[in-house]
Formats: structure tokens, sequence, C-alpha cells
């Protein structure tokens, strides 16, 4: 069930990192992908700064997911 629920938070939160970061979406296994590194980035830089909830746990990797963008945009060149 734990596996379920980070895929649904990986989803979700990579789908909203792209939409904030002004990217196309990179579908549901990109999206998925993007979301649970993100969620591992934010974690690391913010840790619980928007609770341990669900809700939390989106608000982090939307903003990991964000970073994660940002930097595959500055290292590709191009817009992902």
């Amino acid at each position: 069930m734990e596996i379920l629920w980070t895929l649904i938070i990986g989803a979700v939160a990579g789908w909203l990192g792209a939409q904030i970061f002004k990217g196309g979406s990179l579908g549901l296994i990109g999206n998925i992908i993007v979301g649970i590194i993100g969620g591992v980035i934010g974690y690391y830089l913010l840790g619980t700064t928007f609770g341990t909830a669900v809700i939390g746990q989106i608000l982090t990797g939307a903003v990991g997911s964000i970073i994660l963008l940002a930097v595959i945009n500055l290292l590709t060149g191009r817009r992902v």
C-alpha cells in the first residue's frame, strides 16, 4: 500500500511541479519519476516544513520537482 501512495503522490507532485514550472507534462511515468525524485530533493532541502500529511508531502514533492526541472532545463539548454 505504501508503494501505491508513493506513486500517487509522486504523480501529483510531478504534475504540479510541471504546471508551476510552466513546462509541458512529461506524461504519467515522467511525472511519477520527477515527483518521486523531487520528493527526495524537497525533503532533503525542506524537511517537514509543510508537514507530514499527504498535502505536505505533495507540496514538498512539488517544490523538489520544480528544482529538479530547473536543473534539467539548465543542463540541457531546452525546456523539459
